[in-house]
């Protein structure tokens, strides 16, 4: 619980002081075709689960800890690169990598400090207030277009 108050608090200062930033954001499809979003505590909107890549960590690491601690979500293979994304509009220095995940089981998750919510929902509706780019993404990944440079 205190990790996840420090990260909360630290993330801005963290976003001011490094030079390049990397993050994950994982598209998960359910049995039903239905794809996970969460939303945060702290900003607006419906998003892909994901978060910052640690040090010591890859990209496939940092995103199955990621749906672990967003959503109870353990991958049960490794998830699929879709694409690598500049985020300057959002924010200097950002990338995303977007994996792709289809197979996972899911464990009890309980709403916390950083995740308001975590549900499934259909592709064709998606809640409102799910941003503009967790739209292109996923709508790139279920017609197979293909990835745009910028988020």
């Amino acid at each position: 619980m205190l990790y996840k108050a420090a990260k909360l608090l630290l993330h801005p200062w963290y976003r001011l002081t490094r030079g390049m930033t990397l993050g994950t954001r994982t598209v998960v499809f359910d049995a039903q075709g239905r794809v996970l979003l969460v939303h945060h505590s702290y900003t607006p909107g419906w998003l892909l689960p994901g978060g910052g890549v640690e040090r010591g960590e890859t990209i496939y690491d940092s995103a199955k800890r990621e749906l672990r601690e967003e959503a109870g979500i353990i991958a049960e293979e490794e998830p699929r690169l879709h694409g690598l994304f500049l985020n300057d509009a959002n924010f200097a220095g950002d990338h995303v990598a977007v994996l792709v995940l289809r197979r996972f089981r899911q464990e009890p998750f309980t709403p916390n400090l950083e995740i308001a919510e975590a549900r499934f929902f259909a592709t064709h509706a998606l809640p409102e207030g799910t941003t503009p780019g967790t739209r292109r993404r996923i709508e790139e990944v279920l017609t197979s277009q293909p990835a745009a440079d910028c988020w």
